[in-house]
């Protein structure tokens, strides 16, 4: 993903029910893939507007995984 200097970057944190392979970070436009102690997935990424991160939300649905929280973490 190619940003510029004029774009406003958030970096969100997204959590889902089970483990998902870092192999997914790719498709989750560049997100980095953790696993928490309950066996969680950790999603750490940066976002550029709402649209992208509608994306990401939409491809957590059509992977059909439980979306447990949302949380912008900063915002540049």
């Amino acid at each position: 993903m190619t940003i510029s200097h004029t774009d406003s970057v958030a970096i969100f944190e997204i959590q889902v029910k089970g483990s998902l392979a870092p192999a997914w970070s790719d498709w989750f436009a560049g997100f980095d893939l953790s696993s928490d102690e309950n066996g969680n997935t950790i999603m750490v990424g940066p976002v550029i507007d709402q649209a992208e991160l509608h994306g990401v939300l939409e491809r957590i649905r059509d992977l059909g995984l439980q979306l447990l929280s949302v949380r912008q973490v900063t915002n540049h």
